[in-house]
């Protein structure tokens, strides 16, 4: 199997070349075998008739010497028989063996017939016929010994170039139809791609270059397709996020515009209005937070510190959200010195923590625990909550997605959090996994590898 495409087109060239040139043969070998014997059969009957009239104008003795002298036996071998099929020949031979004549062929020209040897074919001809001398009925053959004139070869030859020629050439061209055809089909591709239709099927088969090529084609095609429904949920998304909030302000300030409402609700409607603009606010800060995260524009600032003090840390700043509702915590944080970005990885634990804070009931328990090994740490964040639904723990981690909306509307969140927590752990080389089930609480973990978090 030929894989490589450069040696692919040298060796359909060559084919094509060589092929071209037996083709161009036979072409020719066909179209010049008729004028070919016809030229030979001409020439040497011309012959044959010029020593026959010799014969007939001159002496036999004198017509003997005449004819041994002449420069043309160069060319031909001439055999004069008796009828008793004793010869006499003229001109060298030159390595040549003579065609046999047999006894019949000399009866049947010194009975007045002309004998053709070797008509049918391209090779050197034998003619006989009857020679009227002085003494009596000879039967003379004449055997053409060369090939034919230089201008006839130098026909054949230029026909024999031309047709080669030309049947290389359409070999090469019907050659270059399949070498081309795959590449024809990936420019069709790339204009279908960029008019926005990515329903685009290569069966592109071949391997080598081009095979590669077409496999790497249709992964960008199925890449480009994902991104772009990525790109239409994204800008569904943001305006279904914004227009919720935008709508409450917009209704509660025209609302502030009536004289007739109590300061109560004045104040009411104004801390509405505020919330609203800090949703707002911190979806924008999430979006931009998280984009900066997936172009790897931010650069993990690595500091070593240890694990189990952060995350102490991170549950006594959140305590007014866990003390109000008299939630308690299980800690079994084992001592880890880890080597990370310190503020990417306190937002993972505050927002993981949070959740579980958000959608646990009162007077809960959530359990943290740290567990090492040789090769990782992991963070196990476990609350006796809710829970989270087979389906929708395959899409908690996309952005705007929320779980349980009502819930969500409830405690607020952009539904930003986790994917946020999700870019952190990656850029970290990590991993993050949920396990949950409906009414019975939720356990999230984030797994990191300590050679990376060691660098």
């Amino acid at each position: 199997m030929i894989k490589s495409l450069y040696t692919r087109v040298v060796a359909t060239f060559l084919a094509a070349i060589i092929l071209g040139t037996v083709i161009g043969f036979v072409i020719t070998f066909w179209v010049y075998r008729e004028k070919l014997n016809e030229t030979m059969h001409t020439t040497l009957s011309n012959f044959s008739q010029d020593i026959a009239r010799i014969y007939e104008t001159i002496p036999v003795d004198e017509a003997n010497l005449y004819l041994d002298g002449m420069r043309q036996l160069n060319s031909y071998h001439v055999r004069i028989y008796d009828g008793t099929g004793q010869f006499q020949s003229y001109g060298a031979l030159n390595g040549h063996s003579p065609a046999s004549v047999t006894m019949d062929q000399v009866k049947k020209v010194l009975g007045g017939e002309i004998v053709r040897v070797n008509a049918s074919t391209v090779s050197p001809n034998l003619l006989g016929l009857p020679l009227k001398t002085e003494v009596g009925m000879k039967a003379m053959f004449v055997e053409q010994l060369t090939a034919p004139t230089a201008s006839f070869n130098i026909k054949w030859l230029s026909s024999f170039v031309t047709y080669s020629l030309i049947a290389g050439s359409l070999l090469i061209l019907v050659a270059s139809i399949f070498l081309v055809s795959p590449i024809k089909k990936l420019t069709r591709a790339t204009r279908q791609i960029a008019s926005g239709d990515f329903n685009v099927e290569l069966n592109i088969k071949q391997k080598g270059e081009i095979g590669t090529l077409a496999r790497s084609f249709e992964e960008m095609m199925h890449d480009l397709q994902q991104l772009e429904q990525m790109r239409k949920d994204f800008v569904s998304n943001v305006s279904h996020e914004v227009q919720s909030p935008l709508t409450s302000i917009s209704g509660y300030a025209k609302a502030l515009k009536h004289v007739s409402i109590s300061d109560a609700e004045r104040s009411r409607y104004l801390d509405i209005i505020i919330a609203e603009a800090e949703r707002m606010s911190k979806m924008s800060d999430g979006l931009l937070k998280l984009s900066m995260l997936e172009s790897q524009s931010q650069q993990l600032n690595r500091v070593s510190y240890g694990l189990d003090e952060q995350i102490r840390r991170v549950i006594v700043a959140i305590q007014p959200q866990w003390s109000a509702r008299n939630i308690s915590f299980e800690l079994h944080l084992k001592a880890v010195t880890v080597t990370a970005d310190y503020d990417l990885l306190n937002q993972v634990w505050t927002n993981i923590i949070g959740n579980s804070i958000k959608f646990s009931e009162d007077s809960g328990v959530i359990s943290v625990s740290i567990i090492q090994d040789t090769k990782n740490v992991s963070v196990q964040i476990t609350d006796a909550g809710m829970g989270i639904s087979t389906e929708d723990q395959k899409r908690i981690f996309e952005r705007f997605f929320k779980a349980d909306r009502s819930h969500s509307r409830k405690y607020g969140g952009s539904g930003m959090g986790l994917a946020i927590v999700k870019q952190i752990v990656s850029l970290h080389q990590g991993d993050i996994r949920v396990e949950s089930e409906l009414g019975r609480g939720t356990t999230i973990t984030v797994t990191l590898p300590m050679n990376s978090l060691s660098e």
